[in-house]
């Protein structure tokens, strides 16, 4: 008992070492990932905490089930729509983008290292894709909201490109241990199994866990449970099927996430917890499978291999997959630049050990260096990138809070909490008439008011004062409406008027009609169309928000969507009288 009651101890310790060491992360700007692999490496044989730990199955167990936690969580939370915007580009950086990214950056690992093309391939194999720990991590957390486009690529990237490199590290071991039973027709079915059985086993699977979410009536705390187990049947069943699991528990994810009912908000709540705790133990535990003092010996091997990645194989993907999708330069630079790697390279390199590859410990420990300087140098710059390449989008204006109330199997009643800016338009107004400005259908009222901790009764006399919160059941649509009514200083320009323009004009006005105003000159196609049309038309796709068009001096900017991906409102910005 001592000695299990040991364990316990030393594992409660570091998650919870981690855990009060994100204060420390956030301050320094470094990515808490990095900080959980830090704890688990100082915890480790050689740090000191002299935890002697090499057992590579523990591990590859307990990073395969929090890689299938995070990937459902990150599914659960990834809306429909975004597929409409980025799902044929990222479907091509999760398989094109891994070859490419691989074939380059194999040639320069067999040169560098002097060996066998094959292991120079599987070294690339194992730190060519992108991790989906790292991205949904580091893009959620970071503090930028970066446009849909860019965001959507990364994400649907991420947890889609597992297969392929799975595929990639599964082949070159055996050509490496088996060459003669490896063929390309016995690796084209391994990948069309792989996807197919994957993209079945997550869509069936997920259709199942929904229909049971909507239908049993369980303890609140049960709902993620049965979710999250449930996943996991599908993961592990996936597997052995020979598919991908990986493919599989996300989409699962995507299919709960995407179906309302009653337990959503529930799973959400209970599955964030899940998520943090699957990556803060994986990460711990891969930092104590790592001996630092290896890590040295291959250091700038690993340096070399890093650079090369960030700088040549990854950008080289990203722009020859990307180019035909008309992605902006600076929208190909962020993603690039965004190759986050995190524990599945290392997870992936525990394939050849146990495999017993030759050479198999060098591999490791390169691509373990490499994830590390991955989280330290792109990790840590994620925002600062964004801002530099022009990708962010001005913070959209949001509820303090949400909260669903069920009234019905298929009916929830939206409340939303919003605190009254000082100067803003709502301020000295009643309640109900400000309610009413949003509309008269009856969908939406005031149901609290409170003011310092304490409640204000709705009768006639209530007045919003700067600072009161109150609580609108009103529908998800006009959150962003409201959110800004209630922020925004009266009389004054929008804190976004830098980036979307001065004013804000209907997307159904006539082009015509705004170029006659001031001055412009369309193409002769042109003056027929409403300005939806023409924005679509010149950025040649589906727009998202933040996009831009420009009209002599002027500027055109989409400045919000619905959730159909229509333009709904359009920002115009003059030029200043300097000519700026």
């Amino acid at each position: 008992m001592n000695v299990i009651n040991g364990y316990i101890l030393l594992a409660g310790l570091l998650l919870f070492l981690s855990v009060l060491g994100s204060t420390v992360s956030t301050r320094l700007g470094l990515p808490l990932l990095l900080l959980f692999l830090i704890v688990g490496m100082l915890a480790g044989e050689d740090g000191p905490g002299g935890v002697l730990f090499d057992d590579f199955t523990t591990a590859t167990v307990v990073g395969q089930i929090a890689l299938a936690i995070i990937l459902l969580d990150g599914g659960l939370r990834t809306r429909i729509e975004t597929f409409r915007v980025a799902l044929r580009p990222a479907a091509v950086l999760a398989s094109w983008g891994v070859v490419a990214t691989v074939i380059p950056l194999g040639a320069f690992a067999t040169w560098l290292l002097d060996a066998d093309l094959r292991l120079g391939m599987l070294l690339a194999a194992i730190v060519g894709s992108t991790d989906a720990a790292a991205v949904f991590a580091l893009l959620r957390n970071s503090g930028v909201r970066l446009n849909e486009r860019v965001k959507a690529t990364l994400e649907i990237e991420s947890g889609a490109n597992d297969p392929m490199a799975i595929l990639l590290v599964t082949a070159l071991v055996q050509l490496l241990l088996q060459p003669q039973e490896t063929g390309p027709s016995r690796l084209a079915v391994m990948l069309l199994t792989q996807l197919g059985l994957g993209a079945l086993a997550g869509v069936g699977g997920g259709w199942v866990l929904a229909r049971l979410l909507r239908r049993l009536h369980l303890a609140e705390g049960l709902y993620a449970l049965l979710i999250a187990s449930g996943g996991l049947l599908i993961f592990a069943g996936t597997n052995l099927l020979n598919g991908s699991g990986f493919l599989a528990i996300y989409i699962v994810g995507l299919k709960v996430g995407n179906r309302r009912s009653h337990a959503t908000e529930h799973v959400l709540r209970v599955m964030d917890g899940l998520a943090w705790l699957a990556q803060a133990g994986m990460f711990v535990v891969l930092g104590l499978l790592v001996t630092p003092s290896h890590l040295l010996e291959n250091a700038w091997t690993a340096l070399a291999m890093a650079v090369f990645l960030m700088l040549v194989a990854r950008p080289v993907a990203v722009f020859s997959g990307l180019l035909p999708f008309r992605y902006r330069p600076r929208e190909l630079a962020y993603i690039s630049w965004v190759g986050l790697r995190g524990a599945v390279p290392i997870v992936l390199a525990i394939v050849p050990v146990t495999m017993g590859v030759p050479d198999s410990r060098l591999l490791f420990d390169v691509a373990f260096t490499v994830v590390l300087l991955s989280l330290m140098v792109q990790g840590a710059t994620v925002a600062a990138a964004a801002r530099w390449l022009g990708v962010e989008v001005p913070p959209r204006p949001e509820p303090l809070d949400r909260r669903e109330v069920w009234v019905g199997r298929e009916a929830a009643l939206d409340l939303l909490e919003f605190r009254v800016g000082s100067g803003s338009a709502v301020e000295g107004r009643h309640p109900d008439e400000v309610v009413r400005d949003f509309g008269d259908d009856g969908e939406s009222r005031c149901v609290a008011l409170t003011r310092d901790g304490e409640r204000v009764t709705l009768d006639a006399r209530a007045r919003l004062l700067a600072g009161d919160a109150i609580w609108i059941a009103a529908p998800e649509h006009l959150a962003g409406r409201i959110a800004r009514a209630f922020s925004e200083v009266s009389g004054e320009l929008n804190a976004d008027a830098g980036f979307f323009g001065e004013f804000v004009v209907s997307p159904d006005c006539a082009a015509a009609d705004l170029a006659a105003s001031y001055g412009l000159q369309l193409e002769a196609d042109e003056t027929g169309l409403d300005l939806r049309t023409l924005l679509v038309r010149r950025l040649g796709g589906r727009a998202v928000v933040g996009d831009r068009v420009r009209i002599a001096a002027f500027q055109l900017s989409v400045r919000d969507m619905d959730a159909a991906g229509r333009i709904t409102s359009i920002g115009l910005k003059c030029p200043r009288p300097d000519g700026g």
